[in-house]
């Protein structure tokens, strides 16, 4: 495809969505960016990765965000009293995926991609969800944990991504009607959605 296009995933935690990511950039011959966001961000603002690692997907609801043992900024430590706000983090990297998106076609994962995006004209959104004990599986082969473990794990991550994606877009995260295409991935499996999704793109990009 000659035109950019901008492909974003969000996703439940155990649904594979960053799997179905990485193996879309692919077949598409395009860019994949998941935690490469925070690097990204983390070089814009000459801030520690780790800064960005530790805020990532949550929010504080205008909380400060404060580093009591001090964090790198490019090599030197920030007094134990600087204060960032998980909303300046957001700013930082919002500016880092427009950069990205900038550059060429991309996929996108996570982290309001597709609302900072939202006026790019090659820009399509996706949601992928998943039956719930796939999920468990999923998170269960990735982490070694029991089953109890993985639930209690699912539930409170799908929450903090919740709860950011909603606060930083005033839109509802997981809603059919905030995506272009929401899509369970236990239909067709792993790879089935990624072809499924490949045509979709290629049918709106051509």
């Amino acid at each position: 495809m000659d035109a950019k296009i901008i492909l974003t995933i969000g996703r439940q935690f155990g649904s594979g969505g960053r799997e179905i990511g990485k193996k879309l950039a692919k077949s598409l011959g395009i860019a994949y960016y998941d935690k490469e966001l925070l690097a990204e961000a983390a070089k814009e603002s000459g801030l520690c990765e780790d800064v960005f690692a530790k805020a990532d997907e949550r929010t504080s609801h205008g909380l400060a965000y404060a580093f009591n043992m001090g964090f790198a900024y490019m090599g030197m430590l920030t007094p134990y009293n600087d204060v960032l706000s998980n909303d300046t983090l957001f700013r930082y990297q919002s500016d880092a995926i427009r950069k990205i998106a900038e550059k060429g076609s991309c996929v996108l994962v996570g982290r309001c991609a597709d609302y900072i995006l939202r006026d790019d004209p090659g820009l399509m959104s996706f949601f992928i969800h998943n039956r719930p004990d796939i999920r468990v599986q999923r998170i269960i082969s990735d982490l070694g944990i029991t089953v109890e473990e993985a639930k209690e794990k699912m539930a409170k991550i799908d929450k903090s991504r919740a709860a950011y994606y909603n606060y930083y877009t005033n839109k509802t995260w997981g809603m059919s009607s905030t995506y272009d295409l929401s899509i369970d991935a236990s239909v067709l499996g792993i790879d089935g959605t990624v072809d499924f999704m490949k045509t979709f793109v290629e049918r709106k990009f051509k």
